[in-house]
This record gives structure tokens, sequence and C-alpha cells, in this order.
């Protein structure tokens, strides 16, 4: 199982913690602006967007790959 991890950048680094620099970063307006997912643009919360991004696979790939990008230096 750890062979599987080798080459994945995000791995340790969980998804509240991804959310929560993105958000100190971007903002809920500019990100819902740059990922065009609704769970940031509709009356966000840390706590529902979580949720949503845990139960939507393209919304959380989405959300990695826009933080690999953009803050992983």
């Amino acid at each position: 199982m750890s062979g599987q991890q080798l080459n994945n950048p995000l791995h340790g680094i969980k998804l509240a913690t991804i959310l929560e620099q993105l958000f100190k970063e971007y903002g809920w307006e500019e990100l819902g602006a740059t990922l065009n997912i609704n769970a940031f643009k509709n009356n966000p919360t840390y706590k529902s967007s979580l949720k949503f991004l845990r139960t939507t696979p393209w919304a959380r790939e989405k959300v990695e790959q826009f933080y690999l990008k953009n803050m992983i230096d």
C-alpha cells in the first residue's frame, strides 16, 4: 500500500487543510469563479464545502489539481 503513494504529492495533506489554505488565499468568491463549483458560489460555508468535496469526486479532483498548480512550489 505504501508503494501506491510514492509519487502522490498530496499524500499526508488532508482535504480540510487544502480547503482552508485555498480559502485563506483566494476566498469563496474567487474559488467559485475560478473552479465553477456551486458549493463555493451559493452561500458557502467551510463545513458544507468540505462535505460536498468529500462526496463529489469530480469536484475534489478539481480542487486538488488547483491546489497543486497554485499552492505547491
